[in-house]
């Protein structure tokens, strides 16, 4: 019985904190206990100012989509009046190509 337990040893995940039960003569894992679970919140008041202050932040980001989508039509108009300027003052006829050079 101590030949097997000398055969494996025990890992901590760097990345999780899980302990992984490793085969020596393999390499393989033999078994893997997940971290406990931390808490995100310590009681409920907190988790509940936490929900309300997220709340906040959507109406906020809701808002503002809002208004933007009210100035987006004075925007489009500004991009177009730019465009039927630049339009206007380029050159006629058509734009020569490097075939057409040949």
């Amino acid at each position: 019985m101590s030949k097997a337990k000398d055969k494996t040893f025990e890992v901590p995940c760097p990345d999780c904190g899980a302990m992984i039960v490793v085969d020596a003569s393999t390499g393989l894992v033999v078994s893997h206990t997940p971290a406990p679970r931390k808490r995100m919140f310590e009681d409920l008041e907190t988790a509940a100012q936490a929900m309300r202050a997220q709340d906040e932040r959507k109406e906020s980001i809701f808002r503002q989509s809002v208004a933007a989508e009210k100035n987006k039509e004075d925007l489009f108009e500004k991009k177009f009046a730019e465009a039927l300027r630049k339009a206007k003052d380029a050159p006629d006829g058509k734009p020569l190509r490097d075939f057409d050079l040949d």
